[in-house]
């Protein structure tokens, strides 16, 4: 991971201008700091063991969660939080009422979903954000599909999580 001296030197990592790589490694070390006051609290005696903390956490964010060229929709992100609170509240409305019912109408089971997402961080962003909705989980992958277990595989299980992913593409991914 090389980065230049100058704002106009491109990160040959990433693609990325150094000068907007040194942001994006600054911003995340603010991340960090914070983190560590609200975990740690702010002590004068802790400020060595938090310093090397701070950069080991910064270093490591950087190595894993690449910087990238891609831009994040605003309106896109709030949409894919409505989506998300939206999805919970009907989904946890659901399985309470299937678990209050005393017929208990579930059809549990499994069912695959091919996702367009690559493998790593962006199928593993998708399914930790689906793994929050209730009445699916995610449980684990079989011929390059992810499989779903799934309260009641009558649902529409497969357009919900097609809904998510798209939400969730415009959101981060739009690159």
């Amino acid at each position: 991971m090389s980065m230049g001296g100058s704002s106009g030197r491109q990160n040959t990592f990433s693609g990325l201008a150094a000068g907007r790589w040194k942001a994006i490694a600054a911003w995340r070390a603010a991340c960090f700091i914070c983190l560590w006051l609200v975990l740690a609290g702010a002590a004068l005696a802790d400020i060595p063991a938090a310093a090397a903390a701070v950069a080991a956490a910064t270093w490591i964010s950087l190595r894993l969660l690449e910087p990238h060229t891609s831009r994040r929709s605003l309106s896109a992100i709030i949409r894919l939080v409505s989506l998300f609170l939206y999805h919970s509240v009907a989904a946890g409305v659901d399985v309470a009422r299937r678990a209050l019912d005393p017929r208990l109408p579930l059809r549990p089971g499994f069912v695959s979903y091919s996702t367009g997402l690559s493998r790593g961080t962006r199928r593993n962003v998708f399914t930790t954000l689906t793994s929050l909705l209730p009445g699916t989980v995610p449980t684990g992958e079989r011929n390059g599909q992810l499989l779903y277990h799934c309260l009641d595989v009558e649902q529409p299980v497969l357009a919900e999580l097609a809904a998510e992913e798209a939400a969730l593409v415009r959101a981060l991914y739009n690159d």
